[in-house]
Formats: C-alpha cells, structure tokens, sequence
C-alpha cells in the first residue's frame, strides 16, 4: 500500500467500499429516497404552479427532502471506521484517496436517488416544460442532484468530524435546522443570516428551483390575493431571476461548497490520525 499511487489506492478503497455497501444492503437508502420522494410529491403535487405561495413551497420540500436524504446517506459511514482508518492509514493509506472513495461511490447513490425523486415528483406534479438552458425537468434534476450529493459530502465531513457514529447522529438535526431556517423560504434573512445563508445548500438549492420555474414572473397569481384583493404581486427576489447567470451561479456555489466540505473532510481525518 505505501508505493501505491492515488488512483490506485481509491480504485482499492472503492471496490471495498462497494463491496461492504452491497453486503449491508445499501439498496435500503434507494427505497427510502422513493418513499419520501413520493409522500412530498402527493402532499405538494396538487397545488405546485397553481400559486406562487404553493409554488415556493413546494420547492422547499424538494430541497428539504434531497438535504435529508443526502446527509442520511453518509453522516456515520466514516466515524464508524476511525480505527481501521487509522491503523491503514500507518501502513501507507492515503487519507485523500479514501475519502475521494467515499465520494466517488456515494455520488452513485445519490445519481440513483436523484433519478427516483425527480422521476416520481414529475409524475405528480405538473412541471413547466421549458428551462432556461435545457428543459425545464433537465434543470430540476441537475439541481437535486446537486442538493443531495452536496448533502451527502457534507454528512462526510460531519462524520468525518465526529469521533462516534452518535456524536455524528448528535450533530445532524443541527445541521439540518440550519439548512431549513438559512433557505430564505421560512424567514427574511438580513444582515449576518444572509451571509450564513450563502454557505447552505437550501438556498442556492431554492434560487435553482426558482431560476428554472420563472418565480418571478407574472405566471404565479398569490393565493394571498383571494383574502387581500389589493395584494396582486409581492416584491420580485433576484435570486429567482429567470436568466442563465442565475441558475449557473446557483449550481455552482452547490458545487463550491461541496467541494469544500470534500478538503475539511480529507483535512480533518489527517489531523486526528496524524496527531494519533
């Protein structure tokens, strides 16, 4: 192991992962992405595009439900295993090439759930048809995709972090509370929450969603308007803006701070087992 490239060590850590993968079964967190996929689509599905209040959140389900599914995917896959990272890691492991691993085979999974959400959100919801850049149910799944595989690193860096699988299990409602408070949807973020928000994936996730749908336009009647007739359309939000340069930027901080929790992850397992 200690001559062995990158490549070669992450092609060895993949085929291992893979193997303990299938041998527990991890067809489990398929099905589980299917049944929440399906309870938000039946709950949402009716009203989405009727109203822009129903509209908004029915998006806020989608993002909710693709950062809980990616985050469950992997917040205990590498605290379980400190002590066999740390006894290979002294034979020569490269603790990059085990975490590139991790992420190669978990970008499989969420691939494989992201086609199940938005194959069963599309067969309950009636979604727009024309995108931005490619059709509209292109753009949706690129931005669950992007949702949950960003979740699912960020639950490596979490268990990357935490010393036991409880402690991991511990973290994760905090993570995801602040997920769901920092989207934009709940509250108006001003100030030092808006400079929080644009480290979560709900927000760039919900700016995609709404860059796609064309939230701001005057397709979406406010169901507000039926007990406020004088209320006929409430102040356009730039980050729903219908453009090319919208959507880019929101897929690409999606991928930016993947990307980031990708080196703490691979950082902070260097610190615990160099320092062990």
């Amino acid at each position: 192991m200690d001559n062995a490239s990158f490549a070669a060590q992450t092609s060895i850590y993949f085929k291992k992962i893979r193997r303990i993968a299938l041998k527990e079964k991890f067809w489990k967190f398929v099905v589980f992405a299917a049944i929440i996929s399906l309870i938000v689509a039946l709950v949402v599905g009716k009203d989405m595009f009727t109203t822009y209040e129903a509209t908004k959140s029915g998006f806020f389900s989608i993002a909710s439900a693709g950062i809980w599914i990616g985050i469950f995917n992997s917040i205990q896959n590498i605290c379980k295993e400190h002590e066999i990272i740390r006894a290979e890691y002294r034979s020569g492991m490269k603790i990059s090439a085990y975490v590139t691993a991790n992420v190669l085979w978990q970008f499989i999974i969420c691939l494989i759930q992201s086609v199940i959400m938005t194959a069963v959100c599309a067969a309950f919801i009636d979604f727009n048809s024309e995108g931005i850049i490619m059709p509209a149910i292109a753009e949706y799944f690129i931005t669950i995709l992007l949702i949950t595989f960003g979740a699912d690193i960020m639950g490596i860096m979490i268990s990357s972090i935490a010393g036991t699988p409880t402690t991991a299990m511990t973290i994760m409602p905090f993570v995801l509370i602040l997920q769901l408070i920092m989207s934009g949807v709940l509250f108006d973020l001003t100030g030092w929450s808006e400079k929080i928000s644009y480290i979560t994936f709900s927000k760039w996730g919900m700016s995609a969603f709404g860059s796609t749908a064309d939230l701001n336009s005057d397709a979406f009647p406010l169901k507000l308007s039926e007990v406020f007739p004088q209320v006929v359309k409430l102040e356009t939000e730039d980050c729903y803006d219908h453009t090319t340069g919208n959507l880019m930027s929101a897929w690409g901080m999606c991928a930016l701070i993947s990307a980031v929790c990708y080196v703490v992850s691979i950082l902070s397992l260097k610190i615990r087992n160099h320092d062990s």
